[in-house]
């Protein structure tokens, strides 16, 4: 798949926590995830000073997306590794104010690299709601194929959502 290097994906540093603590806190973002609570700036700095950024060892590693103006523009997860059946669930978060600026689809394909070439995964999927139109297509653009749907599957603290799944095999 064709990339403009629009993207990089580095490892998340302390200096991020600020960034952390904004994603983490963002309420609209509790729909899609699996917590709605908010996070101390100390409990994301232990988070940081204590994950490994092993994937082996923490079952997930967490990257930073930078654009080519090395501007910070969300994160990008690979999360519920799974070793024995070489696959992860993929997350992303792009900063609304970097949104539909193609910068979703350069991370995915970021990460397809790097869990194919150097985790050596086999798939990779993401569960998302089904209003997620922007994201759904993003996915169904790069070949990624819906395999489940999950009625009721998310809970926004008022009503509960219907999420699909959408895997790719890599190798």
């Amino acid at each position: 798949m064709n990339t403009d290097n629009r993207v990089t994906l580095r490892a998340i540093e302390p200096e991020d926590l600020d960034l952390l603590y904004r994603i983490e806190n963002d309420k609209e973002l509790w729909d899609v995830g699996v917590t709605n609570v908010p996070y101390s700036r100390y409990v994301l700095h232990s988070f940081l000073s204590n994950t490994t950024s092993d994937i082996y060892v923490d079952k997930q590693v967490r990257l930073v997306i930078e654009n080519e103006a090395h501007q910070v523009v969300g994160l990008a997860d690979l999360m519920s590794f799974d070793p024995k059946n070489s696959r992860a669930e993929l997350g992303l978060v792009v900063l609304r104010e970097f949104r539909n600026k193609g910068y979703a689809r350069e991370a995915v394909l970021r990460l397809q690299e790097y869990a194919l070439n150097t985790l050596h995964l086999h798939q990779i999927y993401a569960v998302i709601p089904v209003e997620n139109e922007a994201s759904l297509q993003i996915f169904r653009k790069l070949n990624y194929q819906i395999t489940a749907h999950l009625s009721d599957w998310l809970f926004d603290g008022v009503r509960y959502h219907d999420a699909v799944v959408v895997q790719h095999v890599l190798a």
